[in-house]
């Protein structure tokens, strides 16, 4: 049990009170007077998207919800903080707030595995996709839902991958980055990935404090560092293990601009070339460039740059990471970075409406 609880240890995104005026509004802040210290121009694209629009068209496909059943959960589990404060409600005024119009909604970190009870991990995760549907189904076109499973468990996510797509009508699967000492590059998820394949499944991956790195840097929570860090881990290893390639057809988006995977990659070119992986004959980047990124978190001018110089605009996806952050903050970013218009729509509308074409008639 001991073990268990640590998963649920406090983070920088979790540890704090969520209220409506907390963290998001103080991050903002910081963001502003960042922003503002670039030049006049820099921060008059700060207040332009402030001025939020009254046409809601952005699709937002990194936010959270948080149902009643995992509040719990985590209350009870988890050895320090609390969850974060979340409604419907809260979730809809800020879309009103930020121009959004769809949010893909998913768990917060660590989602719902628990290695010493299986059946609860079933039960709790079948319980949490029944209220992200009912969720979609109470707000007509606000919501998506990435359903989650825990790949540790492979009967149980067969289960409820069918349960999910077909009863739920799920937009698609929510992975977090690792389970305990597994990456998704770990061969035992093979036939979790096979049936994802099959259904060309669209899959969200977020980052989770790995059991390797919990209290690492003293006063700096594994959020700060571990949660870009574990994005490249898992992302690398499922590249370089060949599971990437085995199965194409699954339609893979990471979180937070991929992490710190666009500053590394060339050493990922250089290990392939130093292995010569069969699976990479022209090495790893033409896996990291079909793969998609959005930007919560990951909206800086100079994250923005270092992954456009990975990877087209066709992949670079919205996303706000709310309640943890906001939509004022990705806005400013887009803002700031100088995108043309048509860059925007396809970052905040465009690219999502290719991978859940629903969303375009909704």
């Amino acid at each position: 049990m001991t073990r268990t609880k640590s998963l649920f240890s406090a983070c920088s995104c979790c540890a704090a009170d969520f209220s409506a005026s907390g963290p998001v509004s103080t991050r903002r802040n910081v963001l502003a007077g960042g922003i503002a210290a670039l030049g006049l121009g820099a921060a008059a694209a700060l207040s332009a998207p402030a001025k939020a629009q009254s046409a809601k068209t952005r699709i937002d496909v990194h936010h959270h919800f948080v149902p009643p059943v995992h509040a719990d959960a985590m209350a009870t589990r988890r050895s320090g903080g609390r969850p974060p404060k979340w409604s419907p409600q809260m979730s809809l005024d800020e879309m009103d707030k930020s121009g959004i119009a769809t949010a893909i909604v998913s768990l917060v970190q660590p989602a719902t595995w628990f290695a010493d009870d299986v059946p609860l991990s079933r039960k709790l995760g079948r319980e949490c996709n029944e209220y992200g549907a009912k969720l979609v189904r109470d707000h007509p076109g606000r919501f998506g839902l990435f359903a989650t499973i825990s790949p540790p468990d492979t009967e149980g996510s067969l289960k409820e991958i069918e349960y999910a797509l077909d009863t739920l009508k799920a937009d698609g699967i929510g992975l977090m980055t690792s389970y305990g000492d597994k990456y998704l590059g770990d061969p035992s998820f093979e036939p979790v990935y096979a049936e994802l394949n099959r259904r060309k499944a669209l899959v969200y991956v977020h980052p989770t404090t790995p059991d390797c790195c919990r209290a690492v840097t003293a006063g700096i929570p594994p959020s700060t560092i571990e949660y870009a860090t574990d994005s490249t881990r898992t992302i690398g290893q499922l590249v370089m293990s060949g599971l990437s390639v085995k199965y194409p057809d699954i339609r893979w988006i990471f979180s937070h601009s991929g992490g710190t995977l666009p500053f590394l990659s060339g050493r990922f070119v250089q290990l392939a070339k130093e292995r010569k992986p069969a699976h990479l004959p022209d090495g790893p980047l033409p896996e990291f460039r079909r793969f998609y990124y959005e930007l919560a978190q990951g909206n800086t001018p100079g994250q923005i740059a270092a992954l456009l110089k990975m990877v087209p605009m066709s992949q670079v996806l919205y996303g706000t990471d709310y309640p943890f952050r906001d939509g004022a903050e990705v806005n400013a970013g887009i803002a700031a970075y100088g995108f043309n218009p048509d860059d925007i729509r396809s970052i905040e509308r465009e690219v999502a409406f290719k991978l859940i074409p629903r969303l375009k008639q909704s």
